[in-house]
């Protein structure tokens, strides 16, 4: 159980349902990761670019968008692994969208890409304690544990493919 001053109340609608299904964090991301993967699997092709509104994001880009978000919470895991009091900036997810063709990329060579960036993140998890897990570090301005990273990784995620289903299905 994560207690409340391990992250900001904005990441509860992320996080709390991971926590309470009494899974740790490595379960919860091969979990969540396989449940990607499964769900990629049935997407029909005219459905990969497809936007439900304008200004919307494409199946691909929301993809991309949870590789670079859990890459950038890795890094920040890392950081407070190690004990850097560096305050950390945030990023802003539309520009980094805004900035990668996904059109010419295949869905396979990304869901390669992000089950690439799972195994990273599984690895990096196994190696942390549970003294670890609980350092902390500030992160666009609030402060969060590596043990809530790990599980705001899934949720993230399962939020975005939920979303998905929800609007594009």
């Amino acid at each position: 159980m994560l207690l409340p001053d391990e992250y900001h109340s904005y990441f509860k609608k992320y996080i709390d349902d991971l926590v309470t299904n009494g899974r740790s964090i490595i379960e919860n991301l091969i979990e969540t990761g396989n449940h990607l993967e499964q769900f990629v699997a049935t997407i029909p092709k005219e459905k990969e670019l497809y936007v439900y509104a304008e200004g919307k994001w494409t199946f691909k880009e929301i993809l991309v968008h949870v590789i670079d978000t859990e890459r950038i919470f890795n890094y920040r895991a890392l950081r407070f692994a190690r004990n850097d009091s560096t305050e950390l900036q945030g990023f802003d997810h539309d520009f980094y969208n805004k900035n990668v063709s996904t059109t010419s990329r295949e869905l396979q060579e990304l869901l390669d890409e992000f089950k690439t960036v799972r195994a990273s993140s599984i690895s990096l998890y196994k190696s942390f304690s549970e003294e670890v897990l609980l350092r902390k570090g500030s992160a666009s301005g609030n402060i969060i544990s590596v043990r809530a990273i790990g599980f705001l990784i899934s949720g993230h995620q399962k939020h975005h493919l939920k979303f998905f289903k929800e609007r594009y299905f």
